[in-house]
């Protein structure tokens, strides 16, 4: 068992974009990440995908999810549940932070580009 402050762990980002990774590799998760994510307003992420199911609890903050061709709307207190391997974007279109945590069915997450090909984020382990 492991018990780690989220104030002390690592975090990265991308424009618009604060990630923190609190169970992945690092804390001893070998078949999961839990990551909570941060997006100022108007910001979002690429469209990417990943070869695993993915559920992201919004804690704050308003938005949409484009998945494919359709786009959701979303509020606080929602719960957003993706299918392996669907290629999406989420936009924070409120005028508040949304504040993200999503938990992620492999360990390391690779995130693709919509095409599938390797997309560098700075949390993604170098030989994922």
């Amino acid at each position: 068992m492991g018990i780690f402050k989220n104030s002390e762990l690592e975090t990265l980002e991308l424009p618009g974009l604060r990630h923190q990774t609190i169970g992945g590799h690092k804390q001893g998760v070998k078949s999961m990440e839990v990551w909570v994510q941060t997006m100022a307003p108007g910001a979002a992420t690429p469209v990417h995908r990943h070869e695993c199911e993915e559920v992201i609890l919004v804690l704050s903050g308003s938005g949409t999810c484009t998945v494919g061709d359709e786009t959701f709307s979303f509020g606080p207190d929602s719960t957003l549940v993706l299918e392996s391997d669907t290629v999406h974007q989420i936009v924070n279109t409120s005028g508040e932070e949304m504040k993200l945590v999503a938990a992620l069915g492999m360990a390391p997450v690779r995130v693709k580009t919509g095409d599938g090909e390797p997309l560098p984020v700075p949390w993604q382990a170098p030989d994922a």
